[in-house]
């Protein structure tokens, strides 16, 4: 499926959060993370106790970010890079903001990667239903 990539990048910049998925020890896990488009690129940051960064360091990993949650509108972008662990900027860790205080229960420690990504799709449904949470009795 063709898709516009500077439009999926760009939609990538509307929202704060995404997850990574790769391979550790064979098996495939996906983490929720921040990120930040920065020149293209995607900018990563984890909290460095779960150790998620050593699997991904230097590795092929997919991205997926979305807007998913009621919107009649709805895209996803996925895309597909090799990430490496590095040292932002100080101007890149103030676009990121405040870290969160706590993960699961102890003190968030924040790594970054980045990611060039390689393949790019954008997918997007129009006029999507909006379901409620109500069941009838």
């Amino acid at each position: 499926m063709p898709t516009d990539v500077f439009r999926a990048i760009e939609l990538l910049s509307t929202v704060p959060y995404g997850r990574v998925s790769a391979s550790r020890r064979a098996l495939p896990f996906t983490t929720v993370t921040r990120h930040l488009v920065v020149d293209g690129r995607l900018l990563l940051r984890l909290h460095r106790g779960y150790d998620y960064h050593r699997a991904l360091d230097g590795t092929v990993v997919a991205y997926e970010a979305d807007n998913v949650g009621g919107a009649r509108d709805t895209w996803s972008v996925q895309c597909t890079g090799t990430a490496r662990v590095i040292e932002p900027t100080a101007g890149e860790r103030e676009l990121f903001g405040r870290t969160p205080r706590l993960a699961d229960g102890v003190p968030y420690d924040p790594v970054y990667l980045r990611v060039a990504p390689e393949f790019v799709t954008l997918h997007h449904l129009t006029d999507v239903p909006v379901f409620g949470f109500a069941h009838p009795l």
